[in-house]
């Protein structure tokens, strides 16, 4: 019954929406994001299939959505239509920590700029559901670009075959990556 729901789910994303990925963030080969882009623009943020964290055997200490001694994005409060209250954030903005068993600390951009709509909390209690379901109950936040940008938020991106690409090429020429 849970793959009727997961391949159920996984259509939706499927469906719904368009897949983008950002590849080796801030020069850290292999964190690689996703951002799922709504066609009505809504962005979900999420971890690439290829990121170290969702690698075999990997295993989640901590999830940290602190980013600094004043910025909590479990802080970010938004109300209204039109989202207002909502942080802004730029590509590079952080959202999360992921620290796993093994010590190994991942920070989770948001690959886009908008304004942060929320924050996964069911993540903070169940770390798994990140590795297990990353493209739905999994993702890590959800970002609304502003509307004069929804066009362009995704330049820079890579679309699903061009990341499918730099994939084949990690493969080849540093297979340990791709464990």
């Amino acid at each position: 019954m849970a793959t009727e729901n997961q391949q159920g789910a996984s259509s939706v994303v499927a469906r719904y929406y368009t897949r983008w990925y950002k590849t080796d963030l801030k020069s850290k080969p292999g964190e690689d994001h996703c951002v799922l882009q709504h066609s009505n623009r809504i962005c979900v943020i999420t971890l690439a299939e290829s990121h170290p964290v969702l690698q075999k055997g990997r295993q989640i200490k901590s999830i940290n959505y602190q980013i600094s001694a004043n910025c909590s994005r479990l802080q970010n409060k938004v109300s209204g239509k039109s989202k207002r209250g909502g942080q802004f954030l730029t590509e590079f903005a952080p959202l999360c920590r992921i620290t796993c068993m093994d010590g190994e600390e991942y920070t989770v951009f948001s690959c886009i700029r908008g304004r942060l709509l929320e924050v996964n909390e069911d993540i903070l209690m169940n770390p798994s559901l990140l590795q297990e379901k990353p493209s739905t109950e999994g993702y890590i936040a959800v970002v609304l670009p502003k509307f004069e940008e929804s066009k362009s938020v995704t330049q820079g991106l890579l679309t699903q075959m061009e990341y499918e690409d730099i994939l084949s090429k990690r493969r080849s020429t540093n297979p340990e990556l791709c464990s």
